[in-house]
């Protein structure tokens, strides 16, 4: 991949009272992204003005975020599908022979968010890597990017950078959760809208993010609520199977039975951790539904998008940044607070020292099993300090066998190692 950063002096003409001009000299930041030396980003204070061999554009004020408090990205599925849809027709077009610029402001929140249209871009259509797309955009001069924060009110203590939405898409790209083949903007869009059901799909056809269903369909200060019937022909046309209901009862859950979904109830407060009990409870919906699964909590963001953050990371490897990237460009607002995402990053993150029980040790409730937690714990110790380590387990470990590994964490934290352990896929 070309990657060229260059500063460049742009003489703008400025009117200034009446008729008098002044020549401003215009500091911009440029990243060249195609190998063929046509698209490249870049950060003015000034509108550019198109030229004979250069074309450029914005997309600060045709893609907006819709915050929630203090939050302001990413940008949602069906806005990063429309700018690549833009991107595409533009180097395709009459002006192919152009360089194509996509310039942003110094405004930080739209800077960043435009890095990861075009950042997303370059790993969907130029097959770089997350890694290669983000040096890209911060090589020569360029400064660094905005992290996003969460959705909650006040401070946030955890950060999310343009690379980790980078690497988001990539992994949903590699597991087929992302394809702009089959990709439909407008049912997004229209699905997403609380008047339409307030849903989103977090991974196609397996699990769907929505908020709770009420126990009549009304309007009620200017807010429309649906009843469990509002949800049954979408269900069936798109196969959910399931309901999985994580806050407190506002509606009869027989109503879905009766209508030939599953439902369960997985009740843990607002802003609190969930029990391992809660989190292995909800991965055997998931993993034992023969469709898909629809998951609610009051508004179908925190805690929603902290169980499902879970399954993503057990069955295809997200690390816990990931996660929270991709399922916040699917649901904006998703995985609200440090409780949150303190139970995503402790309990099934994949990030730092990873070590694999071998087949033929594979804990179980045997003695072979016991001999083998003994043997890990001792190569812990020597070889892993300050380490987090993922121990995987046999799908047929008894729930009692699973909580008593909770002594040999405590052992291990004492000599900074973190055990995080789940079940064998």
């Amino acid at each position: 991949m070309l990657s060229v950063c260059t500063s460049v002096c742009l003489s703008v003409c400025v009117p200034v009272c009446l008729c008098v001009y002044v020549c401003v000299c215009v500091c911009v930041c440029v990243c060249a992204f195609y190998t063929t030396d046509r698209l490249y980003f870049a950060t003015v204070r000034v509108k550019p003005k198109n030229s004979a061999s250069t074309h450029y554009f914005s997309t600060d004020e045709e893609f907006i975020y819709e915050s929630f408090y203090a939050d302001f990205g990413p940008l949602n599925l069906a806005m990063l599908y429309r700018y690549c849809c833009k991107l595409n027709k533009k180097l395709k077009s009459m002006i192919s022979r152009k360089k194509l610029v996509h310039y942003t402001s110094y405004d930080q929140k739209k800077r960043a968010n435009a890095a990861v249209l075009i950042g997303a871009y370059a790993v969907i259509y130029l097959k770089r890597s997350p890694e290669e797309a983000y040096r890209t955009l911060i090589s020569g001069n360029n400064a660094g990017y905005m992290p996003f924060r969460d959705a909650a009110v006040g401070e946030c203590s955890f950060n999310l950078t343009v690379l980790d939405c980078l690497q988001g898409i990539r992994k949903a790209l590699q597991h087929g959760f992302l394809d702009f083949e089959s990709f439909s903007a407008e049912d997004y869009e229209h699905y997403e809208r609380v008047e339409n059901g307030d849903m989103n799909w977090i991974i196609p056809g397996k699990i769907l993010a929505f908020s709770s269903p009420h126990p009549r369909s009304k309007v009620e200060n200017g807010y429309p609520l649906h009843a469990p019937e509002a949800y049954f022909a979408y269900f069936r046309q798109n196969e959910v199977r399931a309901v999985v209901r994580l806050n407190r009862k506002l509606y009869e859950g027989r109503r879905f039975e009766d209508a030939g979904f599953d439902h369960h109830d997985l009740f843990f407060q607002d802003g609190t951790t969930p029990s391992d009990l809660i989190v292995r409870r909800f991965l055997h919906v998931c993993e034992s539904s023969e469709g898909a699964v629809a998951v609610h909590c009051k508004a179908g963001l925190g805690r929603t998008g902290t169980l499902i953050g879970c399954y993503l990371m057990k069955h295809f490897r997200f690390t816990a940044a990931e996660a929270i990237a991709w399922i916040r460009i699917c649901r904006p607002g998703s995985i609200i607070g440090p409780h949150e995402r303190t139970k995503i990053k402790k309990l099934y993150v994949q990030d730092g020292c990873s070590l694999r029980v071998s087949k033929a040790a594979i804990l179980s409730n045997s003695q072979q099993g016991a001999t083998s937690l003994a043997t890990l714990y001792r190569s812990i110790l020597e070889n892993n300090h300050n380490s987090q380590v993922i121990c995987y387990l046999s799908k047929h470990c008894s729930d009692e066998f699973i909580d008593s590994i909770a002594s040999f964490k405590s052992s291990l934290i004492q000599h900074d190692v973190h055990l995080v352990s789940y079940d064998l896929i």
